[in-house]
């Protein structure tokens, strides 16, 4: 009896990064370090962090995609990966170097958009908790 395979997507904002099928074996890490996928591993959601994701299939044999922070959620033999960035690639040093500096290090812009966003955020609860105290 064959045994079942995966089909993994990779989806960003704009758009499907990849659609495999035949997909037998899937890597992907997390904060707490990388874990593998097979099809008859039971359904999971996983936060990701940014790393590198290696699938197999039988026609491309393994690849290997570089992703930003994302969420992966396998039902069944479905494996869908919503990362913000990706990029692929068949030189792993390469996209290892590419994760290190695109994906893992925050631009100038980000980091204020961040910092301001808290602040905002901070200023609110204080207003809050003033105005339901009185």
């Amino acid at each position: 009896m064959p045994q079942p395979l995966m089909h993994l997507k990779v989806l960003l904002p704009f758009g499907v990064f990849a659609d495999k099928t035949g997909v037998s074996r899937i890597v992907a890490e997390t904060r707490d370090g990388s874990f593998g996928l097979l099809p008859h591993r039971l359904d999971c959601v996983a936060a990701l962090a940014p790393g590198i994701v290696t699938y197999q299939t039988e026609s491309d044999g393994e690849v290997f995609v570089a992703v930003d922070e994302g969420v992966l959620v396998k039902t069944g033999t479905d494996v869908l990966v919503s990362v913000r960035r990706a990029i692929d690639g068949a030189d792993l040093g390469k996209l290892r170097d590419t994760v290190q500096k695109e994906f893992l290090t925050l631009d100038s812009h980000e980091r204020s958009a961040r910092s301001v966003t808290a602040k905002l955020a901070a200023g609110f609860l204080r207003r809050f908790v003033a105005f339901h105290n009185e």
